[in-house]
């Protein structure tokens, strides 16, 4: 885990193999088990990223890149909020296959200063939910 100018980094192994991980990212009902509340996803290069987190914050955002199982990338920012508006920064996902399961490297660049250490915080506990939920 690093965080370097506006750049955060997390990187995490899941105990389950790509494919399965990819969904985690792409399908609504899969992202509810460990990002959000509820998820509106339209996993293609322009479609909707949109998560509400819960009662005072939703993400939205789109995504710029699909490539299953290896890659997601897409924006974020939240409704109503002018230091992070909807689509405002960059989220981008690897993964990577290994001999037990999936490396995931995260990485989230373009926030202002005053939001990186919460996101650093906040990628790190969704990301250990991410590792348990797939695992399980």
């Amino acid at each position: 885990m690093t965080i370097t100018g506006d750049r955060i980094e997390h990187e995490i192994h899941i105990h389950a193999p790509p494919e399965a991980v990819f969904r985690f990212f792409t399908d609504p009902a899969m992202h509810d088990r460990w990002l959000g509340q509820r998820a509106t996803l339209d996993p293609r290069r322009g479609g909707i990223y949109r998560v509400v987190m819960n009662d005072t914050a939703t993400v939205v955002g789109e995504y710029i890149d699909v490539e299953p199982p290896h890659r997601v990338v897409f924006t974020w920012g939240f409704e109503n909020n002018r230091q992070i508006p909807p689509g405002s920064s960059t989220v981008s996902v690897t993964l990577t296959a290994d001999h037990s399961g999936t490396r995931v490297r995260l990485v989230h660049t373009g926030l202002p200063h005053p939001a990186i250490a919460p996101h650093h915080h906040g990628w790190a506990g969704y990301l250990t939910q991410l590792a348990d939920t797939a695992a399980s």
